[in-house]
């Protein structure tokens, strides 16, 4: 069985830092700034080969008002109830101081094992320090460094002392069923804490008037009904324009980290003035995270004429987040613990919903009748044919569905599609996600035969074709590349014989026979024989042109009339 350690000490001595070594993550938020940590926080850690279940805490102030203070100081007194040991931190480079002895004292009343931890001793700046520790009456301390991991040997020789020494006398079998883990969230002061206080039953988180208690984002185990229940609380988101301090930035962080591994969220308003935009904000933060939603309406006993307001709230839900239409609003007052009853059965129906799978032969029935209540619309004159929806998993529910020109589908029509299905197969206020894609066209090549993407393997001789066509490409690539090649005298003298013997331009075409070529030839020497001088082979003599003498032109007679 896991050793409980709740780690106590002052304020800003290093308990979250050490918190953090021992768990082997970064879970508390770590600052300069002392007072950072408020609430409890539980974590499962390890030591060599010793399970730890850690417990970091505020720290201790020597008050009893009912400030803010003094509440964290019962926080950590209800630490060391519940603990096994409790590893009391001091700070070795400031010694022992008068609070450490108040604390100290307080210790020493208690039946609870103690270990004298003193941190920041890495160097000579802590020696001192450490040795005033002996004065706190608590035994030897052990000199750690939280930060850079020194002194960690000693310290697991201390916890293997007091694990031997306890007698475990229950043997309770872990319980191997996952919880469900649900984060509280919601704007600041809103009553997160207070109903999660609500719930278990105790006194387990800080509350008050105050804004912005809640820092970490806080796990609370819990069963309901057999189930087991991780309940996170976390601290409250405002708009990100007004948030300046890092600490603020940090936790803010931390809230939707717990978002981002939550399975169903409980999105607490204020009844006073709900839904504004940082709410719709959150919500949408949470559909788009893909996670089951509830809305919680908290302070419900300040709201005048319940039933008129609740009706209103509901349709504002219903318009202004869409995407999660059908999610349940719960009316309830954490103060006074009316419609505490209400709130998980909801997150319940909620999570069977979120974890829902549908058959495939049931989509399809479905899909066939939504597509006869409101057929697929034309585009570019072509209709949209969907063809077959199958899921392919769930958390949330996602479906993948195969239609002809799924890049074309509408948005209003897939729109269509999840509010259709939302309300046939009763899965309200969960996302839905549906993927639209296009089956491969097995003649997509144009040869006549199905490509190798519907299953078809090429034969032997298109394998060889292909192979031809690439030795093909790359000869001509190589002829491209090399330089022309020189004329020999021979290939000159044969270029020169082929011009010579080729037939003039305009002589006709065609190749002659014997008898053709002979006629031609006896016509061409009758033509040269019948010239004077015979035939000539000097240049052509000019021609002379003999001008006709003109013909007198008879004298201008009288014009008739």
């Amino acid at each position: 069985m896991a050793l409980k350690v709740a780690i106590v000490g002052r304020p800003n001595v290093g308990k979250s830092t050490l918190f953090n070594r021992l768990a082997g993550k970064k879970l508390a938020i770590v600052d300069d700034q002392p007072g950072v940590t408020r609430d409890r926080r539980f974590a499962k850690g390890r030591i060599g080969d010793l399970e730890l279940i850690l417990i970091d805490t505020a720290g201790f102030e020597d008050l009893t008002d009912e400030s803010l203070e003094s509440r964290m100081r019962r926080q950590t007194e209800l630490a060391i109830e519940e603990c096994d040991v409790a590893l009391f931190v001091m700070d070795a480079r400031e010694g022992a101081t008068p609070l450490d002895g108040v604390f100290a004292e307080i210790l020493r009343r208690t039946s609870k094992a103690v270990i004298l931890a003193a941190n920041k001793a890495e160097g000579r700046a802590g020696e001192a320090g450490a040795l005033e520790a002996f004065q706190l009456g608590l035994g030897e301390p052990i000199s750690i460094s939280a930060e850079h991991g020194e002194g960690m040997a000693d310290l697991y020789a201390a916890f293997r002392v007091v694990s031997d020494q306890l007698i475990e006398e229950d043997d309770e079998d872990e319980d191997s069923e996952k919880p469900i883990r649900i984060a509280i969230v919601g704007r600041p002061n809103a009553g997160k804490s207070t109903l999660v206080n609500r719930l278990i039953g105790e006194e387990r988180l800080l509350t008050g008037p105050e804004a912005g208690i809640t820092r970490d984002a806080i796990p609370v185990d819990w069963t309901f009904e057999g189930q087991q229940i991780r309940l996170v609380d976390t601290a409250g988101l405002r708009r990100k324009a007004r948030v300046h301090e890092k600490l603020e930035k940090l936790s803010t962080g931390d809230t939707i980290r717990a978002i981002t591994f939550a399975e169903v969220v409980i999105l607490v308003m204020d009844a006073t003035h709900p839904f504004e935009i940082q709410d719709l904000q959150i919500a949408d933060l949470i559909e788009r995270e893909g996670r089951g939603l509830v809305f919680a309406l908290a302070k419900w006993d300040l709201v005048e004429d319940q039933q008129a307001q609740l009706a209103a709230f509901k349709e504002h839900a219903e318009r202004m987040l869409p995407q999660v239409r059908g999610t349940p609003v719960i009316a309830l007052s954490g103060e006074t613990g009316k419609g505490v009853d209400r709130l998980m059965p909801a997150v319940t129906k909620v999570y069977k919903d979120w974890s829902t799978k549908i058959k495939t032969r049931d989509l399809n029935d479905w899909l066939q009748m939504a597509m006869q209540r409101h057929s697929p619309p034309s585009v570019g004159g072509r209709r949209i044919k969907p063809k077959y929806m199958a899921q392919i998993k769930a958390r949330p529910p996602t479906f993948v569905l195969f239609s002809s020109r799924a890049a074309e589908m509408p948005e209003s029509y897939r729109r269509y599609l999840v509010n259709s299905l939302r309300e046939s197969f009763d899965i309200p206020g969960v996302p839905l996600r549906i993927t639209i894609k296009s089956g491969a066209n097995p003649y997509a090549d144009g040869d006549g035969k199905p490509t190798s993407r519907a299953g078809y393997k090429p034969s032997r001789e298109r394998a060889a074709k292909a192979a031809a066509s690439v030795e093909k490409v790359k000869a001509a690539a190589e002829a491209k590349a090399a330089p022309a090649p020189v004329l020999e005298l021979e290939a000159v003298e044969v270029s020169v014989a082929a011009k010579a013997k080729a037939k003039p331009k305009g002589t006709g075409g065609g190749v002659k026979s014997p008898r053709a070529k002979a006629r031609a030839l006896a016509k061409t020497a009758s033509i040269i024989r019948s010239r004077p001088g015979g035939a000539r082979t000097g240049p052509k003599p000019p021609k002379t042109r003999t001008v006709a003498p003109k013909k007198p032109t008879k004298p201008a007679g009288p014009k008739k009339r």
